[in-house]
């Protein structure tokens, strides 16, 4: 047993878990802001930092996987695009793909979101912009649990198997 990978494993499960309750909060909150006009501006605030939440613990997955495996998170200003474009990455004799490259396009529309949050005012949320995000979310979020539960499968394959029968890259 590899207990490295088991750990990670459990922390990218735990992330998932709240997760599925972030995005199920943006989405009720969405809809509460159509048909309540009092308050309207509260569920939107809560929508966008649902949005926000969502694709930062995302982002702490990404970060887990590449301290683990990848040997680090690259460094500079677009590190944020680059680390979502290294989950696509098959890294052979280390990992494969964590994300296909659509699922990471679509992702990249909500890291440019949280980015936006983070340098304005409340006041100043596009609500067509969170609408198109909201309703893309239930497909994406999908997409994500297949594909995150894929690799979470990967690490616990590569767990339970004993350390002397891992294939190393000269074999």
């Amino acid at each position: 047993m590899i207990p490295r990978y088991r750990a990670l494993a459990r922390r990218i499960e735990i992330e998932l878990a709240a997760l599925d309750n972030t995005q199920q909060v943006a989405r009720r909150h969405w809809q509460r802001s159509l048909i309540q006009e009092t308050d309207r501006d509260a569920f939107f605030n809560s929508v966008a930092l649902n949005l926000h939440s969502f694709y930062s613990g995302l982002e702490r997955i990404f970060e887990l996987i590449a301290n683990e495996l990848d040997g680090g998170v690259l460094g500079g200003s677009g590190w944020h695009s680059e680390l979502l474009q290294q989950m696509t990455l098959d890294l052979k004799d280390i990992r494969p793909p964590v994300l296909e490259s659509s699922t990471a396009a679509q992702l990249d529309e909500y890291r440019k979101f949280r980015h936006r949050i983070r340098n304005i005012y409340a006041g100043d949320l596009d609500a067509n912009r969170m609408q198109t995000l909201v309703e893309k979310l239930p497909l994406l979020w999908e997409l994500l649990q297949q594909e995150l539960g894929a690799f979470v499968r990967f690490l616990e394959g590569i767990a339970n198997s004993d350390e002397s029968s891992v294939i190393s890259p000269d074999d």
